[in-house]
């Protein structure tokens, strides 16, 4: 196993127990009601339009601009997310393994990648080295002349 999927996989556990800047972010407007989520977007259009427009499409897409409170709706989402037994122990078994399944086929995945990059970077380096050796003593002294000192 390499070092990037041992990282990966770290990575993931601490962030199971701690959310996200977006998630921190939003249940902090979230806390504040849709004035703080209006004021965000407003803000967002004067100085980075881009970050208005994508706070006004996320606003639109999860309902916050028509719902009554910003608030109940948020702590449903955080429980549901932040790793909370659903209730239900067989779908809890069945996802703990579907989830242990899923990173196993991802370290499997990124060692095949880095075995395909190996295998290309020999058949390069073999196609150079067949080609220098091919190579006539002419050629060699034409590249060696055009070469800069």
């Amino acid at each position: 196993m390499n070092t990037a999927s041992q990282t990966s996989t770290s990575t993931m556990s601490y962030s199971d127990n701690r959310p996200g800047f977006f998630a921190r972010a939003e249940g902090w407007l979230d806390e504040r009601g849709k004035g703080a989520w209006i004021a965000a977007m407003v803000l967002g259009f004067i100085f980075v339009w881009p970050v208005g427009l994508a706070l006004l499409a996320y606003m639109i897409w999860s309902k916050r601009m028509f719902s009554k409170s910003c608030s109940k709706r948020s702590h449903r989402h955080a429980a549901r997310h932040m790793g909370a037994s659903s209730g239900n122990s067989a779908f809890d078994a069945y996802k703990t393994e579907t989830l242990r399944r899923l990173e196993e086929e991802q370290s499997n995945f990124e060692a095949f990648l880095e075995r395909l990059r190996d295998a290309k970077d020999k058949a390069e380096f073999d196609q150079f080295m067949d080609d220098r050796a091919t190579k006539t003593p002419e050629q060699k002294d034409d590249d060696a002349a055009s070469e800069p000192a």
